[in-house]
């Protein structure tokens, strides 16, 4: 994907050519069902079909997306499935029901397949079904039983498994149903994540990350997308309070308070370092300078905003 947008904003042959080979190794590794034990959006066969719906790959999308339909368990509320090879089924958008909603929605709508969209709306029911927050908020366990509760909280906020992440989702589904509904999940997710305490550490554990997938970058990213100016504006303070600036340049540590030191070394990636969260911080200037609040290149789990 970031090699064909390379192409697509740049002109260039050369990552074109590279994205086609990336694209036709990933086609010949699929053993018919899926590529791997994990079957969720960040490991699995969601992320392969958004990754590929972006690339304007319809075909890959659907080989991806189509497993889900026949793998789908039946519950109270809806369908989920079996993500990992453990029994826990996980409800949120890095490895659980609502990864998958958000990428059968995505196909469904790009190909007209009803069957993918039905099956996502029937995913998100399932989820909807957990909310413990209450009539004004939105807040679903990690899991169901609990997937290794001795390292994993049962209750996050941020993108990967809290819900950040499933706000994104019901944008996604409140763009392509037009029903109001999915906007007042989306006023309850928020009203969850600005009244949870973040982005203060409130006790060991709780908002040790700066990143994007499950920390403050992420959550700004929602704030931004919401034009939510003030409380963007908190959480950008506290990421400039917790950067290391010195000569080098500036980076962010995230915290395990469970070992000693506590303190983790500063990490250049997406999920957990210096590239996501610098994303994040380049959109907040261009919406604080009046400048347009879209991504140049939205990331796929993401609904792109309006200019």
């Amino acid at each position: 994907m970031a090699l064909q947008a390379v192409h697509t904003r740049l002109g260039d042959p050369t990552a074109e050519r590279a994205a086609t080979r990336a694209l036709d190794h990933v086609r010949k590794r699929f053993d018919g069902q899926r590529w791997g034990p994990m079957f969720e959006l960040l490991f699995g066969n969601a992320g392969i079909a958004l990754g590929a719906l972006h690339t304007a790959n319809l075909d890959l999308a659907v080989l991806a997306a189509e497993p889900y339909l026949i793998t789908a368990d039946p519950t109270p509320g809806g369908v989920n499935w079996p993500v990992r090879p453990s029994p826990p089924r996980s409800h949120h958008i890095a490895h659980g029901t609502l990864g998958i909603v958000h990428a059968l929605a995505a196909v469904g709508a790009a190909t007209t397949r009803t069957d993918l969209t039905d099956l996502a709306l029937a995913g998100a029911a399932d989820v909807i079904t957990r909310n413990e927050a209450g009539p004004d908020g939105f807040l679903v366990p990690h899991s169901d039983p609990p997937h290794r509760p001795d390292i994993i909280e049962r209750i996050s906020y941020g993108w990967c498994n809290g819900p950040t992440g499933d706000a994104q989702v019901f944008r996604l589904l409140a763009a392509l149903t037009h029903d109001p509904a999915w906007d007042r999940l989306i006023d309850r997710c928020w009203h969850t994540i600005t009244h949870s305490g973040l982005p203060r550490r409130l006790h060991p554990g709780f908002w040790d990350n700066n990143g994007r997938c499950c920390g403050t970058a992420g959550v700004l990213a929602l704030a931004c997308d919401r034009n939510d100016k003030d409380f963007a504006g908190l959480l950008v303070d506290d990421l400039i309070a917790h950067a290391t600036i010195d000569t080098t340049g500036v980076r962010w540590s995230n915290h395990e308070h469970r070992a000693t030191p506590s303190t983790l070394p500063p990490q250049t990636g997406w999920a957990m370092g210096n590239a996501g969260i610098i994303r994040e911080l380049l959109r907040y200037a261009r919406i604080t300078a009046g400048t347009d609040p879209r991504y140049a290149i939205s990331w796929p789990d993401h609904q792109q905003t309006h200019s």
